[in-house]
């Protein structure tokens, strides 16, 4: 893998063989994580196991990859962003194999969680390739093309899952990722760019790991208990669990964190939230991923439960959303060399909130138009806001820090997700999925959409400071 002057990034036809290899990898481990929700009835008959033990076959894949995405990017920093997007790679696509012939769930899901092991290395190293990659004066085409793939993956998991459980059993759904994931590690091995610069003395700390990893679990797990509370007098456990969890958690984060302010290139990169603008970009992308995912899971609930619609309309109308996004996303991409990204922002998220209050003061009885030209406002919102908000906390960080502002990206948008789907489960317990829930997800929904309106907007009131 030849090196390359960041400013000219590849040349042609190197530079789209790469981008194929990077959008690729990303779409698998994205697409992962969501992939077998809808076959978790199907491996519990199969493999005999409790509904509330397959849960792990998801927790497992999302644990993994949430604790190691910024190991992953500090060794991506000191070893090479490709050789640790094509470790990552060869393990997801080995573990897909190990989910195919898994005869019970414990195996399964010790599968699945190493499989997360191998999405981290691609998805922590992600955009810091992509940058490598592309020339600076075509960067914010190239991250908007990446931020859509990113957006379209993250939501058609259950698309894809309907899709393959029509035709063939669950395993087929780690099947089709064994040739794809061959295939990209060897169009990747070819193309993909080796490190400008390599950050120095930055070793790997077993403690830190470890620490790293607890804190993201601990914290994660007691997300997950209060997201299942169900409103009875049993939830008592369940919030004495959780507060139990979130307190370790805590303790384990002020021990971690303040170890990592005497680390001259910190493993979590506390010298990046110390830029202000990368700052305000992380709070930006964790408020709008909240708000997507307590608008997209409860948005089924509002279709199917409250209004009665059929599966098929109902998936129908919920298109609309990413197919406003994929729309949005390249228009995003040319802006973004003329506005400002936290203005461009501010206008996407100002835009989606205006879209999901709009769909929490819908009429009782909306017809499916009515629906989906409010959803397109919120996937149009979504795509102007995040190619611009990308760019800004890929390109504020040091070239030599590119994988930790890489691996922050990742992190931001699944913590995000995490807490949306927390919120929403709190709601649920309190109002219900029939009545009010729906409603008050897609209104609170709206409220943190204008929250990340205002921290993108903030960052252009004066120059941020390297």
């Amino acid at each position: 893998m030849q090196k390359i002057d960041f400013a000219d990034g590849l040349p042609l036809p190197r530079r789209y063989w790469a981008m194929a290899t990077i959008i690729l990898g990303i779409t698998l481990s994205v697409l992962d994580a969501t992939i077998v929700n809808l076959a978790l009835p199907d491996i519990t008959r199969d493999l005999g196991a409790s509904a509330s033990a397959s849960i792990w076959v998801v927790n497992a894949y999302q644990l993994a990859t949430l604790g190691l995405l910024l190991p992953c990017a500090h060794l991506g920093d000191r070893l090479g962003y490709s050789r640790v997007y094509l470790a990552g790679l060869a393990l997801f696509t080995l573990a897909s194999l190990a989910c195919v012939v898994a005869p019970t769930l414990p195996w399964l899901a010790a599968a699945r969680a190493v499989q997360g092991v191998g999405a981290a290395g691609m998805m922590s190293v992600n955009s810091a390739l992509v940058r490598l990659t592309y020339p600076s004066e075509h960067l914010g085409r190239a991250i908007a093309l990446n931020s859509m793939v990113v957006a379209t993956a993250s939501v058609a998991g259950p698309t894809a899952a309907a899709l393959v459980l029509s035709v063939a059993s669950w395993p087929w759904l780690f099947l089709i990722q064994l040739p794809l994931g061959v295939l990209v590690f060897v169009a990747g091995r070819r193309s993909l760019p080796a490190n400008v610069v390599k950050a120095q003395g930055a070793r790997l700390s077993p403690l830190d790991l470890v620490l790293n990893v607890a804190m993201f679990s601990l914290v994660f797990l007691a997300a997950d208990a209060l997201g299942a509370r169900s409103g009875d007098a049993a939830d008592a456990r369940l919030w004495l669990a959780a507060g139990a969890l979130l307190a370790a958690g805590l303790v384990v984060g002020v021990f971690y964190l303040r170890r990592q302010r005497r680390l001259a290139v910190p493993l979590f990169p506390i010298d990046l939230l110390r830029i202000r603008v990368f700052a305000l970009s992380m709070c930006t992308s964790i408020s709008a991923f909240s708000s997507q995912s307590l608008a997209f899971i409860a948005l089924p609930f509002l279709l199917l439960e409250s209004q009665g619609r059929s599966h098929l309309e109902a998936g129908m109308v919920i298109t609309a959303w990413p197919v406003a996004t994929m729309l949005a996303a390249p228009v995003a991409g040319r802006l973004i060399s003329r506005v400002h990204g936290g203005l461009l922002g501010g206008i996407g998220l100002a835009v989606m909130a205006s879209g999901l209050a709009l769909l929490a003061l819908a009429p009782p009885e909306p017809s499916a138009w009515n629906l989906a030209w409010r959803l397109a406002l919120c996937g149009a919102g979504f795509g102007l806001f995040q190619s611009p908000n990308n760019h800004t906390i890929v390109t504020s960080a040091p070239l030599r820090r590119a994988g930790a502002a890489s691996g922050m990206l990742g992190t931001a948008r699944l913590t995000g997700q995490s807490l949306g789907a927390v919120l929403l489960g709190i709601i649920f317990s309190f109002a219900g999925v029939r009545e009010g829930g729906p409603v008050i997800a897609l209104g609170l929904a709206a409220v943190l959409a204008a929250t990340a309106a205002v921290f993108s907007i903030s960052r252009i009131r004066r120059p941020a400071a390297a």
